[in-house]
């Protein structure tokens, strides 16, 4: 066997010394751009990493998210670092402090002195500057106060309740004779067609399908990372973007020529509303604002409500017990009807209680939307660590509903766990504090209202009833509940 010269030994040890020191530089680079300006601060963050130099933790985050184990992304915080409940990060180009524990989120949640909005400028840059999630908290107050009215209240949710009725009642009759379907999509289509008729009282088929089609598109890019490049999720939301953008401005425009001609004494929808309110000085809304407000509404409006009511059909089809149990609720409410009504009230609505149970249930379980993200206004302790002024805070939703200490065996489906109150910041589907979703309760009652009527009447055949599910942008088989829906012997309605 040769020996190796002295100058073989020489490029060996360089090699070797170019290798360590690419490694300290991996390791410590973030820590210079983003610790070491603390000062003394800089010792008391959350314990954590920032991963790999500008990226971050954002490589790890999607690889969790794009596997069968999404969860892995923060066990690997945990198992490293201990059950501390809040981790430091790079996450979505910015230094950040990920909170895990219900405590901690309602916290940030709720203290509107101490934490703003804090959402990545790529989805600000989807969603709209001038939307609630850009806005700041004194202009989102008096926008939300404004908005609101038209989709929270008793006296809302009652205008809506026999639309809701008659358009799930017509697409369940429709479904069940087209044969084979993608449950998921069109679930989305009738979530869709009901909040642009709360928020646009109607439009054409063809503008429906065609803003459908890039809200779609948008949502993949607003949690994927900001490439600007032909081909990635961001590069084709922009470009949905700009497509929602253009079609809203062409309704603005043919709803302000319409009020050139017709000033109505009341608003009729959310869009009269934005185009008539006016601020204290007698200002009224740019179409900007107005776009981007609405383009925000009827994304929000329509992707939960349509994942959660087929999710929500899917785990009653898996769990016999609950669905005949939610069943024989739906048939003691039509027994007690009067035979000269038609249609459900919103009294009957009320009265749902292990079908609300079974909405919560589903919500937990699935987690719609995983996390939020708020900013640190000044430097805040949480849980006995600094969380910097500027530094963003993601408060990881699905970390609370999927924790074992606090929903025994957390992924099995369960409506029962329901009968027991949970304590505030445990269950958040909708947030909390003063950017709590407004839509909230519509939601749930649109839920409430399919799946009375599907429980009643119909049955799901799932073609790939074990289909891999995929968790980016939102938790969704990958055949989006390929089957067949199908008309069922019930008590009639």
């Amino acid at each position: 066997m040769m020996e190796m010269g002295s100058s073989e030994w020489v490029v060996l040890v360089a090699i070797a010394g170019t290798l360590l020191v690419l490694r300290f530089l991996i390791n410590n680079v973030n820590l210079w751009l983003y610790e070491s300006k603390l000062g003394v601060k800089q010792y008391s963050l959350p314990p954590g990493d920032m991963g790999w130099p500008f990226i971050g933790n954002m490589w790890s985050f999607l690889r969790a998210f794009k596997s069968k184990d999404p969860d892995s992304f923060i066990s690997s915080f945990v198992s490293r670092y201990g059950r501390t409940g809040i981790y430091k990060a790079l996450m979505f180009g910015n230094p950040s402090v990920i909170v895990t524990t219900p405590e901690a989120c309602r916290k940030v949640l709720t203290d509107d002195d101490k934490f703003t909005t804090g959402w990545p400028r790529s989805t600000i840059e989807l969603i709209g500057k001038n939307s609630f999630i850009g806005m700041p908290y004194e202009e989102h107050k008096r926008l939300r106060r404004l908005t609101s009215s038209s989709i929270n209240g008793m006296e809302a949710l009652s205008l809506y309740l026999r639309y809701i009725e008659e358009n799930v009642t017509s697409s369940l009759e429709k479904w069940s004779n087209m044969g084979q379907i993608e449950f998921l999509t069109e679930i989305r289509k009738l979530t869709f067609k009901i909040i642009m008729h709360i928020f646009l009282s109607s439009e054409s088929e063809p503008v429906m399908e065609a803003l459908e089609r890039e809200y779609t598109t948008l949502n993949h890019g607003v949690r994927a990372m900001k490439i600007n490049i032909p081909g990635f999720a961001y590069h084709k939301a922009l470009k949905a973007r700009k497509n929602l953008v253009a079609i809203f401005q062409s309704i603005v425009d043919e709803r302000r020529n319409l009020r050139e001609r017709y000033f109505p004494s009341k608003s009729k929808d959310m869009m009269d509303a934005l185009i008539d309110v006016v601020d204290d000085n007698g200002r009224k809304l740019t179409d900007e604002y107005i776009i981007d407000i609405m383009l925000m509404y009827l994304n929000a409006g329509h992707e939960s409500s349509g994942h959660i009511t087929m999710w929500a059909t899917f785990f009653l089809q898996q769990h016999p017990e609950y669905l005949h149990k939610a069943k024989a609720e739906q048939e003691e409410i039509i027994k007690k009807r009067p035979p000269t009504q038609k249609g459900l009230t919103l009294s009957e609505v009320r009265q749902m209680d292990f079908l609300y149970k079974v909405i919560d249930e589903t919500m937990r379980v699935i987690t719609f939307s995983l996390v939020v993200f708020r900013e640190a206004k000044i430097d805040v302790n949480i849980n006995g660590y600094t969380v910097p002024k500027g530094w963003k805070i993601l408060v990881w939703f699905r970390s609370v509903h999927l924790d074992p200490e606090i929903y025994p065996n957390p992924k099995e489906f369960n409506p029962n766990r329901w009968n027991v109150k949970h304590k505030a910041g445990e269950f958040l589907p909708f947030g909390a504090g003063s950017r709590l979703c407004p839509g909230n309760d519509l939601a749930k009652m649109e839920i409430a209202v399919f799946l009375h009527h599907f429980l009643l009447n119909y049955k799901l055949e799932q073609l790939n009833p074990k289909c891999p599910v995929r968790y980016l942008p939102h938790t969704r088989p990958t055949d989006n509940c390929l089957g067949r829906v199908k008309k069922c012997s019930s008590t009639s309605t």
